[in-house]
């Protein structure tokens, strides 16, 4: 008995590997701040990129370079502009809605963003207004995250269960013809 209560203290006493453990600890911490560190970056690009190309759409707009744009005309234009958003034209959703002079309220309600799980899109609201008249446009991407197990991917606000929304929005006026 006394035998294997030696033993016992013998293999309990050694400290080789040690550093094993440790590795197996802080590893998964380490991992977890780099993905999220990533998930980051990759979403700012993508959130700029989309802001970028809002603009762009716009000034488009605003230029007359295509005086009367369709809902998927002024899609692809946003789409062309970003570059960096993956499957572009399933994941915008686009509104268009003039802003009330008296009250200057520019929202009717809630961001409406596609949630590709349901495969229903919202009812667009792209009424291309009257003359001297202030337009906002509200364009929402909803984007799967890179790593949605760790860190920053499970706690963005989500559309769906798992696709979050990047949503940026710009304003002109209409000009007279």
């Amino acid at each position: 008995m006394i035998r294997i209560l030696r033993d016992l203290a013998a293999r309990l006493s050694r400290d080789d590997g040690n550093a094993t453990i440790e590795f197996v600890i802080l590893f998964p911490l380490f991992i977890g701040v780099f993905a999220s560190a990533f998930e980051a970056g990759l979403m700012s690009t993508r959130h700029a990129m989309l802001d970028r190309a809002t603009d762009l759409a716009v000034r488009d707009l605003r230029l007359g370079i295509d005086p009367t744009p369709t809902h998927a005309e002024l899609k692809s234009a946003v789409c062309n502009y970003a570059g960096v958003i993956p499957n572009c034209d399933e994941a915008l959703h686009i509104e268009l809605e003039a802003v009330s002079k008296e009250t200057w309220y520019f929202r009717t309600g809630q961001v409406q963003c596609i949630d590709r799980d349901e495969g229903i899109e919202p009812v667009v609201n792209f009424t291309p207004g009257i003359d001297n008249e202030m337009m906002l446009i509200t364009v929402c991407a909803v984007i799967e995250p890179m790593v949605p197990i760790t860190g920053l991917g499970l706690k963005l606000p989500k559309v769906n269960e798992s696709d979050y929304a990047l949503i940026t929005m710009s304003a002109f006026v209409n000009e007279p013809s």
